[in-house]
């Protein structure tokens, strides 16, 4: 009679189970990084191949996104050199760095001690605001797409809707509550001058995407991404376009971010002071593809401190009205010459794809694309 053999078939790895308990441990990934893993969790491992597809070649390591400086902004002599400047940047890279822009450094530099501040608090401190409503008000979690992403990234956010309906100010947490609503404040004034800058190289009044309220509908993203024990074996932030209309952006002084430029990854190196700005999908559509969204991500933490980024995404809140809410292409930019190349789409198809799936990269241009 034959001998019984032990099973030593192992259990089925159940991803989503293993999802949920991160989730419900209101931990983050600060939590992980903080408790001394030497391995990150299964949920966060990506394909080898997809992470030797995010490495910035040596043929971009001499690139570099512009650097526009805004000083004197408003002379008659400086203001048609920075349009055009701001207009090729938009158009050829979807990324620029400003300078000279009226935020003070001290500013910059109080507002991400404060985000930094609040992401070493205690985890009982913050899981009070640990939650997945992403519309409205004040929320913590670890990535916006954890159930429906492929694999999780290494980061936890702090976020704050700050139009047009904001919350309470005592909502925010105490322990950046002054820097956050300063901030909204001073990235907004940055966003609606560059606004008019990318308005005027259109050929478009002025004042006209503040007239569009691209400037009303605002969040506050303050973004946590600490040392990881694996950097090679995951990321901060998968590769995706923004689908808003115009991001506002400053990290401290841990790399990080990387932007495709020509097909390579180029590496974004801070500079201290320094606004990042970038397109986002709906200004792509808006200027019938004058003006380029591009695909970013940012790489998992390989150094001993957490890399700190801030981000102001704006958006509009006043949709045309039909038999449904809906956007496209300006008419004022459209010609028999210059035909529209995106077809309209409504508030529902844009929300639809956003909370459909993971981050992804300009799927909803992609959709709407009229064909040739």
């Amino acid at each position: 009679m034959a001998a019984a053999t032990a099973d030593t078939t192992a259990p089925a790895y159940d991803r989503m189970k293993a999802v949920k308990e991160f989730d419900e441990s209101k931990s983050g990934v600060k939590g992980l990084s903080d408790s001394g893993i030497t391995s990150i969790p299964d949920i966060f491992v990506h394909p080898p191949d997809t992470l030797s597809e995010l490495k910035p070649s040596s043929n971009a390591a001499t690139l570099s996104i512009p650097v526009i400086d805004l000083s004197d902004l408003n002379s008659t002599d400086r203001r048609p050199m920075i349009v055009a400047q701001i207009k090729e940047a938009a158009r050829t890279w979807g990324f620029f760095q400003l300078i000279n822009h009226g935020v003070p450094v001290s500013t910059i530099d109080e507002t991400l001690d404060a985000i930094k501040a609040f992401h070493e608090q205690p985890q009982e401190a913050k899981s009070k605001y640990y939650r997945r409503d992403e519309n409205r008000g004040v929320m913590y979690s670890s990535n916006n797409d954890l159930y429906r992403s492929k694999a999780a990234t290494w980061h936890d956010a702090l976020q704050v809707w700050m139009g047009p309906d904001p919350p309470e100010v005592e909502e925010i947490p105490e322990v950046c509550r002054g820097e956050v609503v300063a901030w909204d404040r001073h990235a907004t004034e940055v966003a609606e001058n560059v606004m008019e800058l990318l308005g005027e190289g259109l050929g478009l009044e002025r004042g006209r995407f503040k007239e569009l309220t691209f400037s009303e509908k605002r969040l506050f993203v303050g973004i946590c991404y600490p040392p990881c024990p694996e950097p090679e074996r995951t990321v901060g932030l998968t590769p995706h376009s923004d689908t808003s209309f115009l991001t506002v952006l400053v990290q401290n002084q841990v790399k990080g971010l990387r932007v495709k430029h020509g097909g390579e990854w180029v590496e974004v190196s801070p500079v201290r002071g320094g606004l990042i700005v970038n397109v986002g999908d709906f200004l792509q559509i808006v200027s019938n593809g004058e003006y380029q969204s591009v695909e970013h991500c940012v790489a998992a933490n390989a150094a001993e401190e957490p890399r700190i980024s801030i981000v102001m995404f704006f958006n509009l809140v006043k949709w045309r009205s039909g038999s449904s809410n809906y956007y496209g292409p300006l008419p004022e930019l459209l010609s028999t010459e210059r035909p529209a190349i995106y077809r309209d789409f409504t508030e529902q198809e844009f929300f639809h794809n956003l909370f459909s799936k993971g981050f992804d990269s300009k799927s909803l241009i992609a959709k709407i694309k009229i064909p040739n």
